[in-house]
């Protein structure tokens, strides 16, 4: 069996790596950069000042900040049309996943026909997209090293996946700096993402030896900084650890795959429009609970490389230690419960149970998991989540 193994052609990781994006545009060979990002960001003043030096050194320069979370389709188009209006031949995704994710399909859709929809699923984009420059301003998604996006279909009611080598960022800068003011919920959510996006990426079906020891990494990573950064908002060790974490979980699980946690997590999005990232902590230490059994040393790794489990204790202990890990967690992040998160009610929940368990079974992702789950599994894990 062979394995592909893809990554950004470069990585600039460390305090101030955002402040290398001029020197980057100018090795590209960049005239005209479009950046992508959300009315948050642009607020902030951030890309205003990423962009003023590229002003300055005569590069033409135009702002999207229209990404909406869990962008859809149409937010695609509406940025599509302003990068083809720009004649850009430089993308610049500043944000969190949901920017990152966006500006990946504007790039593909430059240079391939719409409509988007036709390459959701695994390896179906005939050519590179434009130049994508990936500059994360959370530790969670990982996008910025990942060749995958995520987008909203509002139509047909699903997130579509579309998985191909062409979706790899050319460049990310990974700059913990920006990430300095992520506020605790933010941190803990995406956080916990990370940390999800390691385990089961080195749990998965489609595990190898180029993903294990960057997963293995990433959940070291997580387990020792994410506590910090949480209770310290301004601590650089944390944050720079939990930076780290994120682009390396992100390379882990692209190169692997994601399980049944991802495969749940959609449909919640879809349904509630619930974070990504809390949707996948909320419901990790359940699904970790379920899949324990299908692949017990990787589960004993994980939660000895967590630390959770005393020496010497059996690979059968350390998954249950494990999931006990996991739980308590979550409750020192003060992450909620399903039934604890605003605008889900019971009674709209249990009406749209078959749905999602239909609609994470369809995504594929379930089938990677060490465990491979019935449609009334899926149901019940999500009733265990409430």
């Amino acid at each position: 069996m062979t394995y592909q193994f893809n990554t950004p052609q470069t990585i600039i990781h460390g305090a101030g790596a955002s402040r290398e994006l001029l020197p980057q545009l100018i090795r590209l060979g960049a005239n005209r950069v479009f950046f992508v990002t959300d009315a948050f960001i642009e607020q902030s003043g951030l890309v205003q000042r990423l962009a003023e030096p590229l002003r300055e050194a005569g590069l033409a320069v135009a702002v999207f900040s229209g990404v909406q979370p869990d962008p859809t389709v149409q937010n695609v188009l509406e940025g599509l049309a302003e990068l083809t209006n720009h004649g850009a031949d430089v993308v610049v995704a500043v944000g969190g996943g949901s920017p990152i994710d966006a500006a990946k399909a504007m790039a593909i859709l430059r240079t391939n026909e719409e409509p988007l929809q036709q390459y959701m699923g695994y390896h179906k984009i005939p050519k590179a997209g434009l130049p994508l420059i990936a500059i994360p301003t959370t530790a969670g998604t990982g996008s910025e090293a990942t060749k995958v996006t995520v987008i909203t279909d509002a139509e047909q009611q699903v997130k579509m996946m579309i998985f191909d080598a062409h979706l790899m960022p050319t460049l990310a800068l990974v700059d913990y700096e920006l990430t300095l003011s992520m506020p605790a919920a933010l941190t803990a959510h995406v956080g916990v993402d990370t940390l999800t996006h390691g385990i089961e990426a080195y749990v998965s079906r489609k595990a190898n030896g180029l993903s294990d020891p960057i997963a293995l990494s990433c959940i070291r990573l997580v387990s020792t900084h994410l506590l910090a950064a949480w209770q310290e908002p301004s601590n650089r060790v944390a944050r720079e650890g939990m930076a780290l974490a994120a682009c390396q979980g992100g390379m882990a699980f692209t190169n692997s795959s994601v399980c049944l946690v991802h495969g749940m997590s959609r449909p919640l999005g879809i349904q509630f429009h619930l974070a990504h990232g809390l949707s996948n902590a909320i419901l990790l230490p359940a699904v970790t609970r379920f899949s324990v059994s299908g692949a017990v040393e990787r589960y004993a790794t994980v939660a000895r490389t967590m630390g959770v489990v005393p020496e010497g204790d059996s690979d059968e202990a350390a998954g249950a230690a494990l999931v006990a890990g996991l739980e308590q967690l979550n409750q020192s992040l003060q992450i909620p419960r399903l039934r604890d998160c605003c605008g889900i009610e019971k009674p709209a929940f249990h009406r749209v149970l078959e749905k999602m368990a239909a609609d994470a079974l369809a995504s594929g992702s379930p089938q990677n998991n060490p465990v491979v789950p019935t449609a009334d599994e899926i149901i019940r894990l999500y009733e265990q989540a409430w």
